[in-house]
C-alpha cells in the first residue's frame, strides 16, 4: 500500500523535506506495511470512553501491531569525544524505530497529549537527523475529520446503547469521572439537553480540547518550520476508524 491508499481512506498526510520520496524509493516495503497496519486500525467508541480519552487501550493495540512488524522502541546514546576526553553522553528515545538496510526510520504515536510534545517530537527527530542517525521522522495523531466528529459519534454510540444516566455508565464501567465532571452534565439535563449529548460534550470538551494533540495543532508546528530540515511524514486517523462494538 501507498499514501495514497491512506488519503483514499480519509487520512490526513502531509510530507515534508521530500519525505515522500525518500520512503517510496529507500523504504518501499517499510512503508508498504505501515500503511497496512493504520488502514486496518479500528477503534471502538466504547474504548474512547471507557478509557477516558486516554490511550491505555486503543494506542497500546497500535504500539503492539507496529512492534510485531519491527518498529520497536529504542534509546539512541550519543557520546562526544574532544581530544580524546569524552564528555557527558545523551540519549534520545523515540517509542517506534524501524532499521532497514537504507537507514532508520524513527515513529511517534500522540493520540491525546498535551499539544507541546509535538514541539518535543519533532525537535528529537531533527536533532537525530543531523546525526544521520535517522533518515525521517513519522508522527501519528488525531485527524481533522476525526477531532470534528467526536462529539456526535459519542452522542450517537450513547444514544444506540440506551445510556441515559450516570448509574448506566457507572454500571458498565465506562469512564472514572469526578463529581465535578457530573455536577457539569447534570447542570445541562436540569437546562433540557439530553444525557447523552450533555455527557458527550463535557466529555469531549475535557479529553480532546484544543490544547491537545490533534492534526491542526501538528500543522502549526511544521508550517512555523518547528524539526526542519528533517525529513517528515505526518499522518492524521480519519473519523472512519472510529467503530461501534
Amino acid at each position: 500500500m501507498t499514501l495514497a491508499s491512506l488519503i483514499c481512506g480519509g487520512f490526513d498526510i502531509q510530507t515534508r523535506n521530500h519525505a515522500e520520496a525518500i520512503l517510496a524509493h529507500d523504504f518501499p516495503s517499510e512503508l508498504d506495511l505501515l500503511t497496512r497496519v493504520l488502514s486496518e486500525f479500528r477503534i471502538p467508541l466504547s474504548e474512547v470512553v471507557a478509557g477516558g480519552g486516554g490511550e491505555a487501550g486503543l494506542t497500546q493495540r497500535l504500539r503492539h501491531e507496529l512492534s510485531d512488524i519491527g518498529w520497536r522502541k529504542h534509546r539512541f546514546s550519543v557520546q562526544t569525544v574532544v581530544d580524546g576526553h569524552e564528555r557527558a553522553g545523551v540519549s534520545h528515545e523515540v517509542d517506534h524505530v524501524k532499521f532497514a538496510e537504507k537507514g532508520a526510520l524513527a515513529l511517534e504515536i500522540e493520540w491525546n497529549n498535551k499539544d507541546p510534545f509535538f514541539d518535543r517530537d519533532l525537535e528529537n527527530f531533527q536533532r537525530l537527523h543531523s546525526l544521520s542517525a535517522i533518515s525521517l521522522g513519522v508522527i501519528v495523531t488525531r485527524g481533522a475529520s476525526m477531532q470534528a466528529a467526536f462529539l456526535d459519534r459519542i452522542t450517537g454510540w450513547l444514544k444506540v446503547r440506551g445510556l441515559t444516566t450516570e448509574e448506566d455508565l457507572d454500571r458498565l464501567g465506562l469512564g472514572a469521572r469526578t463529581q465535578a465532571q457530573k455536577k457539569a452534565v447534570a447542570d445541562q439535563v436540569a437546562r433540557g439537553t439530553p444525557f447523552a449529548e450533555a455527557f458527550a460534550r463535557k466529555f469531549v470538551a475535557d479529553k480532546f480540547g484544543q490544547a491537545t494533540t490533534h492534526w491542526s495543532k501538528l500543522e502549526e508546528r511544521v508550517d512555523r518550520g518547528v524539526g526542519n530540515p528533517c525529513p517528515v511524514l505526518l499522518i492524521g486517523l480519519p473519523d472512519s476508524i472510529l467503530v461501534g462494538d
